[in-house]
């Protein structure tokens, strides 16, 4: 059996066609697209169009790639970015380019939701998240506020991987872990937040899609998509989820004690958990994932995004930049990297900056700096880490994902940072063959071949054992040291109105 794999992305949307029996991609495919210019600032859409455009075309692509075994295509599953907006009418048109994750136009509408509900504290008792920027439920009240016109033409509420679905099969639904990303979902309940809604509008209720499992097949591809592709039979379209829920199916976390880092612009740390992980100070987000449990998650804003810069910096290539960190002890001498560059998410920085502390005439050396920016970067994904601890969650294996995880030197250093082995994948794909196993998983379903995700995710995602790095114990109490030292500093600045 072949599944197709669709990860639609902020940069561009990637399909992958892999061999369920094997757990080979035998096709893959890209097309890259932009953002809308000339917005203002903060303002990042789309035009859900362009996402559409992109998975013709690679699904073309794969399927001509795989010639006569495209016959063999029984499924597809779809990866989309989070908590874009995208509004249909009643004709099923989009009303206006879709805010994205990224969008951070939404300010005041968050103010407004923790002004009615008594802070962030009463928006995390009352539905397991307070309302962020990023999410999707402060997007729909800026439309309310700011576009009248459009938002009395609202008559469904999309996220953008619903949004393929409905493309491929005609179906309006949303499952549960994409949704928890919303913002007006209850995440301990799975089931709409009725305050939230009616707080945005009484009649949105009748917007949002039924929520139902993630485990389900959503339908049929259209009979018209099945005839433009060359396939015989239409396959069967799983429920799909966000890009972080089908990264965590596509890394094999989908058990307790494994936890997936990303290396990637930005970082993520996300978990398994078989019970809702609600976090009272909100800087883990209680979401669900999506296989029908739960997946705390920590994102960071500053990861390849410091490194690159101190690369560039020097005109360095990326082995240049691995030899220069491998060339320095743990700890950098002593100098100490604050890596908000963008700000920060968590903690929660929106207007922090980065800051390099405890230089000296030993340590004020490109080599040390870049060690140190890695560190800092590290550090900042050990602080998300350690929440998860706090709450319950104790990892035995982290895999490492994203651009990051190439280096070795890197691995280490969060081996040694983090406690826990680290061991990177065979495969990059991440959340397109995330989505290409739960396809897998759908499919057999539906055709009374039942299996869990545990026993595809063993047989399919391949773990690249000689990249595995375990701690060094000599380097524990240097950077538990670091860890304390960075925390303080960013908590003292923070205090004091220069972070």
């Amino acid at each position: 059996m072949i599944v197709l794999g669709i990860d639609s992305g902020t940069q561009s949307t990637k399909t992958i066609a892999l061999e369920v029996e094997s757990g080979r991609i035998l096709a893959s495919a890209s097309a890259a697209y932009g953002l809308l210019e000339g917005l203002p600032a903060g303002h990042l859409e789309q035009d859900p169009q362009v996402w559409i455009d992109a998975v013709d075309s690679t699904v073309r692509d794969c399927l001509a790639q795989l010639g006569e075994r495209k016959t063999d295509v029984k499924a597809i599953g779809v990866s989309g970015q989070q908590h874009g907006f995208v509004p249909l009418d009643k004709k099923n048109k989009v009303i206006r380019p879709a805010k994205l994750w990224c969008d951070t136009s939404t300010l005041d509408q968050c103010k407004a939701f923790e002004t009615e509900f008594g802070g962030p504290e009463e928006l995390i008792k009352l539905a397991g998240n307070p309302i962020l920027p990023g999410y999707t439920a402060p997007k729909i009240l800026w439309l309310k506020q700011n576009e009248p016109k459009n938002y009395r033409a609202l008559d469904c509420v999309l996220l953008p991987h619903d949004y393929i679905n409905f493309y491929l099969t005609g179906e309006r639904a949303m499952e549960y872990g994409d949704a928890s990303g919303t913002g007006l979902m209850d995440v301990r309940q799975k089931t709409w937040c009725a305050p939230l809604i009616e707080f945005i509008d009484p009649d949105l209720q009748g917007a949002l899609p039924p929520l139902a499992s993630s485990r389900r097949a959503l339908g049929l591809l259209r009979e018209n998509l099945r005839e433009a592709w060359g396939l015989d039979k239409s396959p069967v379209v799983s429920a799909g989820g966000g890009d972080n829920m089908m990264g965590a199916i596509g890394t094999g976390n989908v058990q307790a004690g494994v936890v997936t880092v990303s290396l990637g612009t930005s970082g993520t740390v996300y978990a398994f958990a078989a019970e809702p992980v609600v976090d009272p100070s909100g800087e883990v987000a209680a979401f669900c994932d999506s296989t029908d449990r739960w997946m705390p998650l920590v994102c960071t804003m500053n990861v390849t995004v410091a490194t690159e810069q101190v690369r560039k910096m020097f005109g360095w290539n990326h082995e240049q930049l691995e030899s220069h960190v491998a060339s320095v002890p743990a700890g950098a001498g002593g100098l100490l990297f604050l890596p908000y560059l963008n700000g920060e998410r968590t903690p929660n920085l929106p207007l922090g900056s980065g800051v390099l502390h405890g230089l000296n005439p030993e340590n004020m050396q490109p080599s040390h700096l870049a060690r140190a920016v890695m560190e800092g970067v590290t550090q900042g994904l050990a602080y998300g880490l350690g929440r998860f601890k706090e709450l319950g969650i104790e990892p035995a294996e982290i895999r490492l994902t994203g651009g990051g995880s190439k280096s070795g030197a890197w691995r280490q250093i969060c081996a040694d940072v983090f406690g826990v082995p680290t061991v990177a994948l065979e495969s990059a794909e991440g959340a397109a063959l995330g989505a290409a196993i739960q396809g897998a998983y759908a499919s057999m379903a539906a055709h009374g071949q039942p299996v869990t995700f545990r026993e595809l995710c063993a047989r399919i995602v391949q773990l690249d054992e000689p990249t595995r790095a375990t701690p060094n114990d000599s380097h524990r109490e240097i950077y538990s040291q670091q860890l304390s030292r960075q925390t303080d500093l960013t908590r003292r600045m923070h205090a004091a109105g220069y972070l």
